[in-house]
């Protein structure tokens, strides 16, 4: 099998209503994601032979997602949620790349540069990205 990833970021505020610390305040992070998407198949034939798939496939997939719900957005207010931590929006990421198709296994969110989470529906994959 093979892994691909296709890194993003975007600069986005929250707000953690529930949150017993600086995080009940409304602030803003420069957040840093990275899809992961995977096959066990290489394509034989034509422009993309040897490959899972094209990084740009992912990309036009991703770019949309992030131009019009994450980058330079509140989240609580676009993604409609009163919790937007970092495993939520990891969570909405995956979902909306999985109803695009993608192959998706995987989404890492380093809401900090020393704060990340990952979150799949394959505890393997997990544990695997969250070493990395």
């Amino acid at each position: 099998m093979w892994l691909l990833s296709k890194e993003f970021t975007f600069e986005a505020s929250h707000q953690l209503m529930h949150h017993d610390g600086k995080c009940a305040r409304l602030h803003g992070h420069s957040w840093k994601g990275f899809v992961y998407v995977k096959g066990d198949t290489l394509q034989v034939n034509g422009c993309k032979q040897g490959m899972i798939m094209d990084y740009s496939e992912i990309k036009a997939v991703l770019s949309p997602i992030v131009n019009d719900f994450l980058d330079h957005w509140h989240l609580n207010d676009r993604l409609q949620m009163e919790n937007p931590t970092s495993e939520n929006v990891a969570k909405w990421i995956y979902e909306q790349m999985e109803l695009a198709g993608l192959p998706v296994v995987a989404v890492r969110i380093d809401e900090t540069c020393t704060s990340r989470c990952v979150y799949s529906k394959s505890e393997e994959i997990q544990n695997l990205l969250l070493m990395a």
